[in-house]
């Protein structure tokens, strides 16, 4: 019989992969724009990103906690189970964000990890023991609502900038507007990057937590439903920025050149709006898909100035990876969960 301690080892492990691949994926979403607008050089870009995940990843946990309990029952399934759909969940979010970072395809990170929990799951125990409620209002809501409001804050965001200047700034250059936007672009990466931590950086995090609170290893304080560690928190996030930096350019190359044509006002405009969202959204406790937001703010950013400038073949691709990366999550997950059963 496996012991906790190789059980809890293992998942912190498996979570540390998947968070850099999160890194490499997600986090690359938070400064694509900024650097595809050359107002901040790459090196710089990745490095202002690690830090604001980082911070974000400090400001709030409740994410952290839809992810550890709010998608299988803790209390359904025994402690080796448990710890087996945890593995089994992980292994099949690494391989699929894998292969699509691999393929430079902007995807759901997070939806990738909820599916293929889900997936082991419901091999494990059947549909009983699936978090129906907390995945209808926490995860599949914010699927439809995420790229929604991701689009409307970049649109209106944009709208009310155009406005601005067409009002009060008609004579000023446009190459002197651009500069202007390009210096505001790191505030707007900056706030980004931190919702961002609030947000995908928890994934890891609420996964490691519930191994060590089923294990034993750390008690769960009254009053204190989810108590997240604090070398998680970091760890989680130095691991997701060193994704960021070594992997993300694939992404980066994707969401910042290839979805629309991007100058400095459209990506201050993705950036703040994407970032609202995430904040929005964060603070209910809803796992969200930073690549839907940030992917809907660009295109939100640029709709209702010229359609043209948008590249509709590589918005379908991205469309496509999104609709499929839940459905077949659950189905590696659901078949990792089976070979590991066999196995142990």
């Amino acid at each position: 019989m496996v012991s906790a301690v190789a059980y809890v080892v293992s998942i912190i492990i498996l979570a540390l992969i998947y968070n850099f691949l999160n890194g490499a994926n997600d986090s690359a979403n938070a400064v694509a724009t900024v650097i595809a607008t050359r107002a901040l050089t790459p090196l710089k870009a990745l490095a202002l990103s690690s830090v604001f995940n980082l911070i974000g990843a400090f400001a709030f946990t409740e994410v952290a906690r839809t992810i550890g309990k709010g998608i299988v029952s803790t209390t359904e399934l025994a402690t080796e189970l448990l710890f087996l759909v945890l593995i089994g969940g992980l292994v099949g979010a690494i391989l699929w964000t894998y292969l699509c970072t691999a393929a430079g395809i902007p995807i759901s990170v997070t939806h990738s990890l909820v599916g293929s929990i889900m997936g082991a799951g419901l091999v494990a125990g059947g549909p009983g023991v699936v978090e129906w409620r907390s995945l209808s209002t926490k995860v599949f809501l914010p699927i439809a609502l995420g790229p929604f409001v991701g689009f409307l804050c970049g649109a209106l965001i944009f709208a009310l900038i155009s406005w601005v200047l067409f009002i009060y700034y008609k004579a000023t250059s446009a190459p002197r507007t651009d500069r202007f936007f390009r210096t505001l672009q790191p505030l707007s990466a900056s706030f980004m990057s931190f919702s961002h931590g609030m947000n995908d950086t928890q994934n890891a995090m609420g996964v490691i937590t519930i191994a060590l609170i089923t294990g034993g290893f750390i008690a769960t304080p009254v009053g204190e439903q989810f108590p997240v560690p604090w070398w998680v928190r970091i760890l989680c996030g130095v691991v997701m920025a060193l994704g960021t930096f070594t992997m993300g350019s694939q992404v980066i190359r994707t969401m910042g050149m290839r979805l629309t044509k991007l100058g400095p006002q459209h990506g201050f405009s993705a950036e703040a709006g994407a970032g609202l969202s995430l904040v929005a959204l964060s603070l209910a406790g809803m796992p969200v898909s930073t690549t839907h937001i940030m992917g809907s703010a660009v295109i939100g950013g640029t709709f209702f100035q010229s359609l043209q400038r948008i590249r509709w073949p590589e918005v379908m691709r991205m469309l496509t990876a999104w609709a499929i990366t839940i459905p077949l999550s659950a189905a590696i997950g659901g078949a990792a969960f089976w070979l590991l059963r066999l196995w142990w």
